[in-house]
């Protein structure tokens, strides 16, 4: 690897064992074994590397909990599919710990960090749609408005059981749970009229 690959490396191990806030310039060319010199000149900042090995980090996770996802969603029952899937993301979750507190922690700080929110918000479209994709077990679905309702729905219910997982594992809602609420909060909004 060269020096730009060797300190995106370093920096997303940062990111995983000390966090966005905790991390230096030093402690990332120090675990790529350059110089300070060496960020910027490759990325320009330390905050631009960080971005950088995040967005890189969320598409590693992206194609790992699709490994994952494939194998629960390999069946017909679309409620079996929707449980299997949930459940495979929630224990999904230790794997990658330092990968979602860092999004949380960055996620309290956007207004600190300038370029991140429009950063993140550029991904937007695309990752819904990749997680539209993923619950339903295809490979890549259209750019509709209904695929994108659909991934913002998943995104949705995936930042809420992260946020709960990160509170307490045995927190996080397992798929039964999601597919009962959802059930019941689909009757009572587009149920019957009650009287």
């Amino acid at each position: 690897m060269g020096n730009r690959e060797d300190l995106l490396a370093s920096a997303a191990r940062c990111l995983q064992e000390k966090g966005y806030g905790r991390t230096t310039a030093r402690d990332i060319a120090t675990g790529a074994g350059v110089s300070l010199a060496a960020i910027g000149y490759h990325y320009g900042s330390k905050d631009a590397l960080l971005v950088e090995a995040l967005v890189e980090a969320m598409a590693k996770w992206g194609e790992s909990i699709g490994v994952a996802l494939s194998a629960a969603t390999a069946v017909d029952d679309p409620k079996e599919r929707f449980v299997r899937a949930w459940n495979a993301v929630r224990d999904g979750f230790a794997a990658h710990r330092g990968l979602w507190t860092v999004q949380f922690e960055l996620l309290a700080g956007l207004d600190h960090l300038p370029g991140l929110s429009e950063r993140l918000a550029a991904a937007q479209k695309e990752g819904r749609l990749g997680l539209a994709a993923l619950f339903q077990g295809r490979t890549e679905v259209a750019d509709t408005p209904e695929e994108l309702a659909r991934g913002v729905f998943y995104q949705s219910l995936l930042l809420g059981q992260a946020g709960q997982w990160l509170i307490g594992p045995e927190l996080a809602p397992s798929g039964e749970q999601y597919l009962l609420g959802l059930s019941l909060v689909a009757d009572d909004v587009l149920g019957a009229p009650k009287d």
